[in-house]
């Protein structure tokens, strides 16, 4: 690359440098300063996914210790395993087509070993539910919670995963979801999701209602620790700010070995042109004594064509002696 070219590109990339140091990440504040009770938390943390239920007999749980799932005889008193609705897993994402059993060291989410919609592989760690779905969905990018609120986030973590009954209140279930609205399924049809405005998906939940004394533990155990509070504390909203900051960041690390690239050629390019340039005075020196060598030997050979000379031989030295050898021309 030229040295103008180097220098422009690296003028241009200072220029249009650290697109990520003007997004501001979303605030952090403590939970019982973002969420009023364990109902503010339970709806507006997952988007309306959840419903605070009072009325506990027809409200699910994330967590239990019974052999049998209790959640089943709650979706059957609310006439929602009529037919073969509790022999498929209706979300979509990580999630199994069907329910079944794990392997013994299915230990995480080990309430539903023996008929899971999760795989184990999905469920292995704790850490491996956090990380599941990327950087932007971390539960602690507001720093470290406490065990104790952690374990919510795992509990809540493991339902969503593998209880069947999470899939009964999928948001757009099979009689309104449509293929072609889904960017996420093959079949998905860009040109007709925006002329419908739509945007379907396999994964999201609505209005599931969670007993009421199990969101206000969740409150409880985490009142203290803090939470990202934009949009009410809406963890998706809050995630899609997170993942613009972190694709930005990336595009900073790129930007910045960029500029370290175009600096190392302008540094090389540079060095090269001062070798040149110490090296010129030498260049014009030796130009010079060739030049009058070239133009001396010219003389030279101009004089010798017409018979005169600059050097004659040596004269023979006379008979008696001389006392020295004349040279030159001699008149």
């Amino acid at each position: 690359m030229p040295r103008g070219a180097l220098h422009i590109a690296l003028l241009l990339s200072f220029a249009f440098g650290s697109v990520a140091q003007d997004m501001a990440p979303p605030p952090c504040k403590r939970f019982d300063a973002i969420y009023a009770s364990g109902k503010q938390l339970c709806e507006n943390m997952f988007g309306g996914a959840f419903k605070y239920e009072t009325q506990e007999a027809k409200a699910y749980t994330m967590w239990f210790f019974e052999k049998q799932n209790p959640n089943n005889k709650v979706a059957q008193s609310l006439g929602l395993l009529n037919g073969a609705n509790h022999e498929k897993c209706h979300l979509d994402y990580y999630h199994k087509d069907t329910p079944g059993p794990e392997p013994d060291n299915f230990t995480e989410c080990h309430p539903w070993k023996d008929r899971a919609c999760c795989a184990h592989s999905t469920v292995v760690t704790a850490q491996k539910l956090k990380e599941g779905y990327g950087s932007e969905y971390l539960w602690d990018r507001c720093g470290p919670l406490s065990p104790e609120c952690e374990r919510f986030f795992v509990q809540e973590a493991c339902f969503y995963e593998c209880d069947p009954n999470a899939g009964l209140y999928r948001k757009w279930h099979d009689a309104i979801y449509e293929p072609r609205c889904d960017q996420y399924h093959e079949k998905y049809d860009k040109a007709y999701a925006e002329e419908q405005k739509c945007d379907h998906n396999a994964w999201q939940m609505h209005n599931m209602p969670i007993k009421a004394s199990y969101c206000d533990a969740w409150w409880m155990a985490c009142r203290k620790d803090r939470f990202c509070a934009a949009a009410d504390g809406d963890f998706f909203s809050c995630a899609k700010i997170y993942k613009t900051i972190d694709e930005r960041a990336e595009q900073d690390i790129k930007l910045q070995a960029e500029n370290n690239q175009l600096k190392k050629e302008l540094a090389e390019k540079d060095e090269d042109d001062d070798d040149f340039t110490a090296s010129v005075p030498i260049i014009v020196c030796l130009a010079v004594v060739a030049l009058c060598a070239c133009g001396g030997s010219a003389y030279l050979i101009s004089r010798e064509k017409n018979g005169k000379p600059v050097f004659n031989k040596l004269l023979d030295q006379p008979s008696g002696g001389s006392n020295g050898a004349v040279i030159g021309n001699q008149s």
